[in-house]
């Protein structure tokens, strides 16, 4: 008998939450970003779902040509371009779009030997400090990459640290304003929530990631709750053991759980190894045959412990959600003081994955 955890990915739910993207940045293209093997769930499953997007946004060079081997014929944009200039002539092979955020990569990409200009897009630091070149330089970088020969389209490309506060992105706008005056340039700025959120941040081409796999870029499910988004993994399992406490018996590695009183408890097949993260403290949120209740006790490798006081006819077998389509990851995350991008990058390769189309 197999271990009863499983993952399910629901294509609809992607296509759908796709849709809710382009609904909410109605005037621009989409970059569907699937980075980190699309934000674990699996490239090669996935692609398909996102085939109606105007383009496809990652980091990793083998996942750009998993997507050209598999048929994809549109643009893929590299979020940090190339890492060293001998993958240049795979960057041409494969038209990739490559991002620029530093004078090594200029260098290397007017000396390289080409056989077509690559699209460009040059990154500016607006306020997050990770990449990019600072706003004093981008009208000078602009005016070099416009004059080598092996530059195509270009296209201006910022990233914002706070979009999901109302006022989160009045800084880094008016900062991209001052260092593009007078230049006549498209501009790809919005993530998930600036997507969602920032209308006028939307321009040329818009940058969902978080949003496409239904999860909220601000981390609060109720953010996006009545946007139409559907969460697209779900993890379940079901209990295989169950413990009658007594007051005062503890939970769990570290006894950090004790029973107040009598109590029933649910042992489930999931743990860290799994991906379900350590750290969720007692009290994080999980449905046992569709009611919901709560975890005690500290998470294990494969196990994890759940209070069956609301449903006591709860047994061996019962069906656990850990997050899905009625726990969602948001919730799960805050409780455990992450964000939903960890848990879903987190899923371990143990897991069985079931997809829906």
């Amino acid at each position: 008998m197999a271990r009863p955890i499983v993952a399910t990915l629901d294509l609809v739910a992607m296509r759908n939450n796709l849709q809710v993207a382009r609904q909410a940045a109605p005037h621009s293209r989409v970059w569907s970003v699937v980075k980190a093997n699309a934000y674990g769930h699996g490239l090669d499953r996935v692609w398909s779902a996102l085939g109606t997007t105007d383009g496809f946004a990652m980091l990793n060079l083998e996942e750009a040509i998993l997507l050209r081997e598999r048929g994809w014929k549109g643009p893929i944009l590299m979020l940090e371009g190339f890492f060293h200039a001998d993958e240049l002539p795979l960057f041409d092979k494969y038209r990739l779009t490559t991002s620029l955020h530093s004078n090594w990569q200029v260098k290397v990409l007017a000396n390289a030997r080409l056989n077509a200009p690559l699209d460009v897009y040059l990154k500016m630091n607006s306020g997050m400090n990770r990449l990019g070149f600072t706003a004093d330089r981008v009208q000078t970088i602009w005016k070099q990459l416009r004059a080598i020969s092996n530059v195509g389209q270009l296209t201006l490309m910022a990233h914002f640290a706070d979009a999901e506060l109302p006022e989160g992105i009045a800084e880094p706008m008016k900062l991209i304003e001052q260092a593009t005056e007078g230049l006549e340039c498209a501009r790809s700025l919005s993530n998930s929530a600036a997507t969602m959120w920032h209308p006028e941040a939307h321009f040329d081409w818009v940058r969902p990631g978080i949003i496409l796999y239904g999860a909220s870029p601000s981390g609060q499910w109720r953010d996006i709750a009545n946007s139409g988004l559907k969460p697209v993994m779900s993890l379940k399992s079901e209990i295989i053991g169950i413990q009658n406490l007594k007051g005062g018996d503890a939970v769990g590695y570290g006894s950090r759980y004790r029973a107040t009183d009598e109590q029933r408890i649910g042992i489930v097949a999931c743990g860290y190894a799994d991906g379900y993260p350590r750290h969720a403290p007692s009290g994080t949120p999980v449905r046992v045959d569709g009611i919901l209740t709560t975890t005690v006790g500290t998470v294990s490798m494969d196990m994890l412990a759940v209070d069956l006081t609301p449903c006591p006819q709860a047994g061996i077998g019962s069906s656990v959600e850990l997050w899905g389509n009625e726990v969602k990851i948001d919730d799960v995350a805050a409780a455990a003081g992450t964000v939903g991008y960890e848990l879903m990058c987190a899923l371990a390769q143990r897991v069985p994955v079931v997809v829906q189309s």
